[in-house]
């Protein structure tokens, strides 16, 4: 395997890569984001641990075309990016180009497998615990090896070739002979502590210190067995007796699904905790704990949606509030307005009124006005409290579907009633509440 490839220079991929740079610089090359690029390009990728800080400048680009063709392809990005990244490296996959999967999670294998071949493919667990500094610097804290072996359980030579490659770079390497179980050992870890850790806002060692969260990590890993059970892997009854040894001398860290919270990035948690409840659900198997950690950690972590197909209510109000199409159906049925032509004649389709949409956040006290704005920003027109109350209507779908752009969706806001102070606004996706008028782009102004 002359030519080796590392897909991504994070927490993992970075340290791994960087080690095998250094061992091979003629032979290791980087597919990489723009940005990191750009910093590796201009600064090497760096590794700062307790044994020492080393620096390496490989070969990198963002197109694999423009890297020597590889024998061996590393795959340490997020589970999350991997279709993209197959989508890039189809162009320079042959018949002899070897996979290795050191990511996160259990389908990564069957992911790869439907396009390419699966004989193409050995598996891998990362242990390590480090993390991004800023793009090309990575910090190393604990661990920092790896396990690989066929997914058959066969032996082979290029298994063992690999395991070498590892090991002749300093990285120590496991060769293991059902690598299946090992990824489902590795994946009750992740779908406890990975979570829990974003749950509690703190290191593993919180999740060790209250009995309550003991018996939560054995009904956890209870399900990720089952799972593995129904999927022909089986593990140890007292695989969360082991879950949590294991743990014993890295309490002290935070995860990286933590670190990825913290930084604002997204987490894998469809790929661990999510992919349990998805199988769960394939195999007729109850996952209610891991549900619920899906759920959490979504709501925890994910960002407040934006964009024209999101309606947001925000100003003068306690807390904003966001609604897509789907929330604004489910509201009560005495706001909704299932025939908009009871209005207007020429008018299809169903809509909300703005009453039921303003009960929903808490209105500071003395708000007394209320300006719809249009998403391009160009249009808004701004009532007082109560005429928004008594006329105001959002139309939001037509025949359960979206509101076309040509018809002034995805939402719109129509009067009927208020007469020559129609306030009309196409493209709706902001409610502002206010104290005092807002922007009005009407050629003449509501009296207050």
């Amino acid at each position: 395997m002359q030519q080796i490839m590392v897909v991504g220079a994070g927490a993992v991929g970075g340290f791994f890569g960087a080690h095998l740079a250094k061992q091979y610089p003629a032979r290791l090359s980087c597919l990489l984001r723009p940005r990191t690029l750009d910093a590796v390009r201009s600064r090497g990728l760096t590794v700062r641990s307790a044994t020492g800080t080393f620096t390496v400048h490989p070969k990198a680009a963002s197109d694999p075309r423009d890297l020597p063709k590889p024998a061996l392809i590393i795959l340490a990005m997020k589970a999350y990016d991997l279709d993209a990244v197959l989508d890039q490296l189809a162009p320079v996959i042959s018949e002899d180009t070897v996979f290795l999967t050191l990511q996160n999670g259990i389908d990564i294998e069957d992911r790869i497998a439907a396009r390419f071949r699966r004989e193409s493919i050995v598996g891998g667990v990362a242990y390590i615990y480090s993390k991004i500094v800023e793009p090309g610097i990575i910090e190393h804290y604990k661990r920092g090896s790896v396990a690989v072996g066929e997914l058959s359980g066969d032996s082979s030579s290029r298994v063992a070739e690999i395991a070498d490659l590892f090991k002749q770079a300093g990285i120590p390497c496991q060769v293991s002979e059902d690598i299946r179980r090992t990824k489902w050992e590795k994946m009750c870890w992740n779908c406890v502590f990975n979570p829990l850790t974003v749950v509690i806002d703190d290191r593993v060692s919180a999740a060790l210190a209250h009995p309550e969260l003991l018996e939560m990590i054995h009904q956890i890993v209870e399900e990720v067995a089952a799972v593995s059970a129904r999927l022909n892997v089986p593990l140890p009854a007292d695989m969360a007796d082991r879950v949590l040894r294991w743990t014993q001398e890295i309490r002290d860290i935070h995860t990286s699904m933590y670190d990825d919270w913290k930084a604002g990035r997204p987490t894998e948690i469809d790929s661990l905790n999510g992919y349990i409840v998805r199988k769960g659900r394939e195999l007729g198997i109850s996952t209610p704990i891991n549900l619920a950690l899906t759920g959490l950690i979504k709501a925890i972590t994910e960002r407040e949606q934006t964009g024209s197909d999101i309606l947001r209510i925000d100003g003068a109000v306690l807390q904003p509030v966001s609604l897509d199409r789907v929330a604004l159906a489910q509201l009560p049925a005495e706001h909704q307005i299932p025939d908009m032509s009871v209005f207007q004649s020429n008018m299809k389709g169903q809509g909300i009124r703005v009453k039921g949409l303003l009960e929903i956040p808490a209105c500071e006290i003395g708000a007394d006005h209320v300006t719809f704005h249009a998403f391009d920003g160009r249009f808004a027109a701004s009532l007082t409290l109560s005429q928004a109350i008594e006329y105001g209507i959002v139309v939001y779908q037509i025949d359960g579907q979206a509101v076309p752009a040509n018809k002034g969706g995805p939402f719109r806001l129509v009067m009927p009633g208020l007469g020559d102070l129609c306030a009309n606004v196409k493209g709706v996706s902001r409610i502002e509440v206010r104290r005092g008028l807002g922007k009005d782009t009407r050629p003449s102004l509501p009296e207050a």
